[in-house]
């Protein structure tokens, strides 16, 4: 049993690079043409080239969102004392994750363009 769960952890994870918990950024929100309201995400995951963040499969925003769609995203600092930044940001993948403890979600891949 436990060779299976390491293969398909590896099959799950082809990360380039290591995963860490956020620090700089705590959440992101935005909107898209076609929805009235803004959304607001929990950022999930850094790396050094980007992070994720993590939609409900249900989402309405799912419908609205491509890789390689550019946004304008405000991103909220981890530190109360920071104030919000607007960062042209790329969506870089969108994937459903099959880890257990997220199962009905995507990850949604962002690389931020500018800073």
């Amino acid at each position: 049993m436990k060779e299976k769960d390491n293969a398909i952890n590896k099959s799950i994870d082809r990360r380039s690079e290591p995963r860490s918990i956020v620090d700089e950024y705590s959440s992101v929100e935005f909107s898209v043409s076609g929805i009235a309201f803004t959304f607001q995400f929990k950022i999930w995951e850094t790396s050094l080239s980007g992070m994720s963040i993590m939609v409900k499969e249900d989402s309405a925003i799912l419908d609205d969102l491509k890789v390689g769609d550019i946004l304008d995203m405000k991103y909220y600092p981890a530190k109360l004392s920071g104030d919000p930044i607007i960062l042209k940001t790329e969506i870089k993948h969108i994937t459903k994750d099959v880890i257990e403890r997220i199962k009905g979600h995507f990850l949604i891949g962002l690389s931020v363009l500018e800073k």
